[in-house]
C-alpha cells in the first residue's frame, strides 16, 4: 500500500508553487479531469496587469485553449490609441478577444474605422462593448450593412452605436435590414411624415433602440393596425409613433387591448376620452397589467381621484413609491395634491425639484403688504 507522508506533501506543494506564477493561487493546479492551462497565455497576461484571477473565474476556459494571440492583440489595441489600463480591462473583460485571429481583428479595425469619427471614439466603444468587436464573423454582411446605412444618409455616430450595441444587425444579410427600413420609411409617409425629415427621424428611432432593426417589419404594422382599429386618427398616429418611437414595435396588440380596456373602466371613460388619456401619457400602451392596476390603486389609497389622473395621466409613469414621497414631501410645506392638480409631481426629478423649489420659495419670502406703512429708521 502506498503510503503518503506529511513531508512528501509538503514537497509536493512547495514544487507546485514554484511552478505557478507569481500571486496565483495554488488551487488552479490542473485536475485529471480539467485541461491544463496555457502557461504562455497565463504569463502574457500577467505581463498587461490583467487580473488572472477574474478571467479564471469567469471564462477560464480561454486559458485552457492552445491558441491565443495576447501579444499581437495588445499591439493591435495600443496601435489604436489603447494605454495599458485600457488593454487590461478589455482583456479582462472580454478575454476572448486574445483567440481572435491578428489579421480578423485588423480586418474587423479596418470596418469600424470607416463609421467612427476618430480613433479615440472607436477606443470609447471597444472599451465599453469590446464583445461586440470581437465578434469577427460574417465580415461580408456587416460591410454590405454598413454600405446600405451610410446610402441612408445615416451619420457615423448612429452607424457606430448601433455595430456596438446590437452587432447581431450587421451580421444577418442586409435584406433584412433593408425590409424593416422600408417599412418604416412607408409608415412614417404613410402617417404624413416629410420625406425631408425621414432621415433625422429614423436617425432618433435607431439612436433610442438600436435593436429595432431586430424586430420584424410585421411586428410594426400589426401594432400600427391594431390602434387604427381603436379610431386614432393618422396626425395622432404620428404623434404616437413619434414619441414612442422603437418602443411601438414590441406592443403586442393582445396586451395593448388589455391595457386600455382596464384604463377604461378605471376612469370611466368614453372612447375620446381614452384616446386623449393616451395621447397624453403613450407608456399606458406598454405597461403590463399588473403593473397599471397596482398604481392605479395606489393613487386611490392616498385620496387622489380619478378625475386628477384622467387629468394627468402621466402620473402612471411613476411607481407608487416615488408618488408616495413626492405627496409626502409637497404635504410638508401645505400643499395637498389631494385636493390640487397632479401636474405638480408627475415628470422626471429635475421636473419635481423645480415645482418643489418654487412651492419652498413662496412659502419663506415674507409677503409685502402694499397698503401698509413704511418703517422709518427711527421705529
Amino acid at each position: 500500500m502506498l503510503r503518503v507522508t506529511t513531508a512528501s506533501l509538503c514537497t509536493y506543494c512547495r514544487r507546485t508553487r514554484l511552478l505557478l506564477p507569481p500571486f496565483a493561487p495554488a488551487s488552479t493546479v490542473s485536475s485529471p479531469t480539467k485541461r491544463p492551462e496555457n502557461q504562455q497565455t497565463v504569463d502574457s497576461l500577467y505581463k498587461l496587469s490583467v487580473d488572472i484571477r477574474k478571467v479564471r473565474k469567469f471564462k477560464g476556459w480561454v486559458l485552457c485553449e492552445s491558441s491565443a494571440y495576447v501579444s499581437e492583440t495588445a499591439d493591435l489595441l495600443r496601435d489604436m490609441g489603447a494605454d495599458t489600463p485600457v488593454i487590461a480591462r478589455i482583456l479582462e473583460t472580454h478575454p476572448e478577444a486574445v483567440l481572435c485571429r491578428p489579421e480578423d481583428v485588423t480586418a474587423q479595425r479596418d470596418l469600424w474605422v470607416s463609421v467612427c469619427p476618430n480613433e479615440h471614439e472607436l477606443m470609447s466603444i471597444i472599451e465599453k462593448f469590446p464583445a461586440s468587436f470581437f465578434t469577427l464573423t460574417q465580415h461580408d454582411n456587416q460591410r454590405a450593412n454598413i454600405l446600405y446605412l451610410q446610402s441612408l444618409r445615416l451619420s457615423k455616430r448612429i452607424i457606430g452605436k448601433l455595430m456596438a450595441c446590437a452587432p447581431q444587425s450587421f451580421s444577418r444579410p442586409v435584406k433584412l435590414n433593408q425590409e424593416v427600413i422600408q417599412t418604416l420609411r412607408e409608415t412614417y409617409l404613410d402617417l404624413g411624415g416629410d420625406e425631408g425629415n425621414l432621415r433625422l427621424w429614423l436617425q432618433k428611432l435607431l439612436s433610442q433602440n438600436p435593436y429595432i432593426l431586430l424586430r420584424p417589419a410585421e411586428a410594426w404594422r400589426d401594432s400600427l393596425g391594431f390602434l387604427r382599429e381603436q379610431g386614432f386618427t393618422t396626425e395622432e398616429l404620428l404623434s404616437l409613433v413619434s414619441r414612442l418611437r422603437a418602443s411601438i414595435s414590441e406592443l403586442q396588440p393582445k396586451a395593448m387591448q388589455q391595457a386600455l380596456a382596464y384604463i377604461e373602466g378605471a376612469l370611466d371613460c368614453s372612447k375620446d376620452e381614452l384616446k386623449q388619456v393616451v395621447l397624453l401619457c403613450p407608456a399606458i400602451l406598454y405597461y403590463s397589467l399588473p403593473i397599471l392596476a397596482g398604481r392605479f390603486q395606489g393613487l386611490m389609497d392616498v385620496g387622489v381621484s380619478m378625475e386628477q389622473v384622467k387629468e394627468s395621466p402621466n402620473v402612471l409613469e411613476l411607481t407608487t413609491q416615488i408618488v408616495l414621497y413626492r405627496i409626502q414631501k409637497l404635504a410638508s410645506y401645505g400643499y395637498h395634491v389631494q385636493s390640487g392638480s397632479l401636474d405638480v409631481i408627475v415628470g422626471t426629478k429635475k421636473d419635481f425639484e423645480m415645482s418643489y423649489g418654487k412651492l419652498q420659495l413662496r412659502q419663506q419670502r415674507p409677503l409685502f403688504n402694499p397698503v401698509a406703512p413704511l418703517r422709518s429708521a427711527e421705529d
